[in-house]
């Protein structure tokens, strides 16, 4: 009998101990960038984004490690950066380079939680690999679900201005016939909602990977709706000042006719972009429900982050692999239970790195010693709480690397260690990155401290470090 006792009595502390840790709503979406209600856009519409940030906190200086999916991808769920993953490219994958390694989702099945994935949270070549486990992590997920829908079967019916390249670096779009359902990323949402239905009696680490709003611009044609071509308009530079950027900056891309598409093209192009944004704005929707619904929302954290940026159009470029502003810059919201601050707005300077450190530090998960971030978690509760760390954000593409920090006004990018060229921007006085300072006398004291942060962060804190706790 006393047997008996001790063990309803374990079972009992076990319960109560999963019901005390909170689950995890992990959300990524592909190449989105900032074009959304709740950072001030004036035209698109998220307001199911727009509800969750009014949940939790929204970073608006929020940056990634690389802007290309695969660097940052693997960044975010390592918690290490692309100098110590060695992942630069889309071919790469980290385990080549560092097979023991404990990825995020490793680390929380490691603490009892389930751990599955749906769409693309590592890389996947977009539409090439819908349905696969593309350059996915086995060893991270105790399930993982890949469902394709209507847009991957539907490929030849998709339109391309720019024929010379593949759909999926490509200005192309579809206004897709059917419902949500059909596409891949609202078959996304149907199968993470199944999931942390079934996982629900266990803490769970769900992942949710949209491939949206990543080209081909693919959504129902009612989101297209949204956004009349007359009202869509394409920024209007004075591209003189481009003469200024060091080539190399632009190198990745092509300056303006991006690719030969004309005015028209663009509108049609930034119009689907937007579409799908929107597309996706409607599945997170449903995932928040489905949370309400079951009786998770308040125990369940919930993360939104992009991997990267998105050019559409600024500095005469389309797409990512920049190191200015709109390609470097991420959404991210974070909405915790027991958080203090509802709706918050943090203007400091954070990177998705932090996410790793931060979800650990939320749930009481164990993580390993070497992660290059910190814990968010005073800003989840205090917003313009003191905090004094800038984003590292770096580019390798063809023959040139770029390395760039950003603190909270400034942001100093270096080519080639400087050989290749460097830019200066004030964004208190230049949102826009128009004015390169680079040669202004004035700024001599600042530009000396920026350098110094580079030159120090990528000796040091970008190197790989021992870890001898790690395990698969």
């Amino acid at each position: 009998m006393k047997k008996l006792l001790m063990v309803l009595l374990l079972v009992s502390v076990g319960l109560s101990s999963w019901a005390a840790k909170p689950n995890v709503l992990f959300i990524a979406v592909d190449d989105m960038n900032n074009d959304l209600g709740c950072y001030g856009h004036p035209l698109v519409k998220s307001p199911n984004i727009d509800r969750l940030a009014k949940m939790g906190t929204r970073f608006d200086r929020a940056y990634c490690q690389f802007p290309l999916c695969s660097p940052s991808r693997t960044s975010v769920m390592t918690g290490l950066r692309p100098d110590a993953t060695k992942v630069f490219d889309l071919r790469k994958h980290f385990r080549e380079v560092m097979p023991e390694v404990v990825t995020m989702s490793q680390a929380f099945r490691n603490e009892g939680y389930f751990v599955g994935r749906v769409g693309k949270i590592y890389h996947y070549g977009n539409p090439g690999d819908i349905g696969t486990n593309g350059l996915d992590d086995e060893a991270s997920w105790d399930k993982r679900v890949n469902p394709y829908g209507r847009d991957k079967v539907e490929e030849k019916l998709i339109i391309n201005h720019t024929p010379k390249r593949g759909l999926g670096s490509s200005l192309s779009f579809l206004k897709a016939e059917g419902t949500d359902e059909e596409q891949t990323d609202g078959m996304v949402a149907t199968e993470v909602i199944k999931m942390m239905k079934e996982k629900r009696d266990k803490p769970f680490f769900v992942a949710a990977g949209f491939y949206r709003p990543h080209c081909p611009y693919v959504a129902p044609k009612k989101y297209f709706e949204l956004y009349p071509l007359e009202k869509v308009g394409m920024p209007k530079r004075p591209w003189e000042y481009l003469k200024k950027v060091p080539m190399a900056a632009l190198a990745s891309t092509k300056p303006w006719p991006w690719f030969g598409v004309t005015e028209e093209q663009s509108r049609e192009a930034l119009q689907a972009y937007w579409a799908t944004i929107s597309f996706v704005d409607a599945q997170v929707g449903r995932l928040l429900d489905a949370l309400e619904e079951n009786r998770l929302a308040d125990n369940t954290i919930v993360v939104f982050w992009s991997d990267h940026g998105y050019h559409v159009g600024e500095h005469g470029l389309w797409k990512k692999q920049s190191l200015f502003e709109n390609s470097a810059r991420v959404p991210m919201i974070i909405a915790a239970p027991g958080q203090k601050m509802r709706g918050g707005e943090s203007g400091r300077v954070v990177e998705l790195v932090d996410l790793y450190p931060t979800l650990a530090d939320l749930c009481g998960v164990k993580a390993p010693s070497n992660l290059a971030g910190k814990s968010l978690r005073p800003l989840l509760d205090a917003p313009d709480a003191e905090w004094d760390k800038p984003a590292f954000t770096q580019v390798w593409r063809g023959k040139f690397a770029g390395h760039s920090v950003r603190t909270e006004r400034y942001r100093y990018t270096e080519w080639e260690g400087g050989k290749e060229g460097a830019e200066l921007y004030d964004y208190e006085t230049d949102p826009e990155e128009m004015i390169n300072l680079m040669g202004d006398s004035a700024q001599a004291e600042r530009l000396a401290s920026l350098k110094k942060l580079v030159k120090e962060n990528w000796t040091q804190e970008f190197r790989p470090k021992p870890n001898k706790k790690a395990g698969r």
